[in-house]
């Protein structure tokens, strides 16, 4: 919604607010400029920096899974993924981040659906596999399809998320993905998740 879209509403609402329209209409506010930031604005941060200070924030780490397309010789896609989070409730939206240089998003944007499997402590190994690029990353992986997007849901994950693309966003040198939860569930057990800290592995202790 514009700004003349915003000042009509604000306009509505004191009406029906019972407030005094004594001038009858808002005039909205002056659009602001748009310009990119100069080089010369601001010091740049360095990305070695940047990742050092970010790891100190725990993730969860999953695999986003999506089914092979028509045409796609390559059976199944798949990526490691730790930059995912439940977005909404209502309704049931999840959102994850993944590169723009990735050579798997393309594959999954054309499948326009996914599932999110949520790692176990049990599974480092798994992830790696995910992580690398070019290799068959399902070969000796035991999954089953997802019951609403066939996306491949894998064996002793603790939960799954099953999803259709809501929307894309452009974030930088990322894309902001966002799904429209279909199905999910969890694994009898479920047990402690795999994390990721200071680009280690992790698990969950209490006491």
């Amino acid at each position: 919604m514009g700004h003349a879209g915003m000042a009509a509403a604000a306009v509505r609402y004191l009406r029906s607010a019972g407030a005094p329209d004594t001038a009858g209409r808002v005039e909205p506010l002056p659009r602001p400029d748009l310009r990119a930031v100069g080089d010369d604005e601001r010091a740049p941060i360095d990305p070695a920096e940047f990742r050092r200070v970010l790891g100190n924030f725990a993730t969860g780490v999953t695999v986003v899974t999506a089914p092979a397309g028509e045409g796609e010789p390559a059976g199944p896609a798949g990526f490691a993924c730790q930059s995912f989070s439940a977005l909404s409730l209502d309704p049931p939206l999840i959102a994850f981040m993944v590169a723009r240089t990735s050579t798997t998003w393309p594959r999954i944007a054309r499948a326009g659906v996914f599932c999110v499997n949520v790692l176990g402590a049990h599974q480092g190994d798994l992830c790696r596999g995910f992580a690398v690029s070019g290799a068959d990353k399902f070969a000796g992986v035991a999954h089953d399809p997802a019951p609403v997007s066939g996306s491949p849901r894998l064996v002793g994950a603790p939960a799954w998320i099953d999803c259709t693309i809501h929307a894309v966003h452009t974030g930088g040198d990322h894309l902001i993905v966002v799904g429209r939860v279909d199905a999910l569930g969890t694994a009898d057990g479920e047990g402690s998740p795999l994390l990721f800290h200071r680009g280690r592995f992790g698990r969950l202790t209490t006491g």
